[in-house]
């Protein structure tokens, strides 16, 4: 049965969910000349300089390091709309607001590599960490509310990263309550007794 395989085999590390968010695509401004890039993932180019073009995140960062490129930061990674989002953040109780999958993985990758190409860089990094512990904090307090008879749970619009830690702890508290819940973990004296008293519980009362 799916659900009571081993849950830290379906988990991801930090190292993966972050390769997963390298296939995003940005946008980058060459600053060379280049044929295009026929590559698995699809093709890319060509490149001409001042020319913008969409490219996997991957990629972007391997031309920036080496000095190819600039990377346009996406829309969402600008101060105005990241405190607007800060502010709705915290203005709901339970609601998480909409950001990309991987913002997350994005915004580290682009602030460790392209850290000039991003306008007033520390003040979005600190807006980012600012949200993450605002949605972290949603989160513990939605698992709070898993009891016996929670079968699952649904965030709407958490994030690759929160939905990766997340998951573990609901996965492994739904086991439990299953296990619990379970007549096969019950010894059978157990159940018969609990049946005779849910009988009597229910039959007929005089006074």
């Amino acid at each position: 049965m799916a659900g009571q395989s081993d849950l830290h085999l379906s988990l991801f590390s930090f190292q993966e969910v972050e390769f997963l968010a390298e296939d995003e695509m940005v946008e980058i401004v060459p600053n060379m000349r280049m044929y295009p890039l026929h590559l698995i993932c699809g093709d890319f180019g060509p490149f001409r300089p001042q020319i913008a073009t969409q490219v996997p995140l991957w990629l972007a960062v391997a031309l920036k390091i080496r000095g190819k490129c600039t990377i346009r930061p996406p829309e969402w990674m600008s101060v105005e709309k990241l405190t607007q989002v800060l502010e709705a953040e915290r203005n709901s109780s339970r609601e998480f607001q909409p950001l990309p999958f991987h913002y997350v993985e994005i915004s580290r990758l682009l602030s460790d590599h392209a850290r000039d190409d991003i306008p007033d860089v520390y003040m979005v990094r600190s807006l980012i960490d600012d949200i993450r512990n605002v949605r972290f904090d949603k989160v513990e307090t939605g698992l709070q509310t898993i009891h016996e008879r929670t079968h699952a749970m649904k965030l709407k619009n958490l994030s690759a990263m929160e939905a990766n830690i997340a998951r573990e702890f609901v996965g492994r508290a739904l086991q439990a309550f299953y296990k619990h819940d379970s007549p096969e973990t019950i010894p059978q004296s157990d159940t018969t007794a609990i049946r005779r008293r849910q009988v009597a519980d229910h039959g007929p009362k005089f006074v």
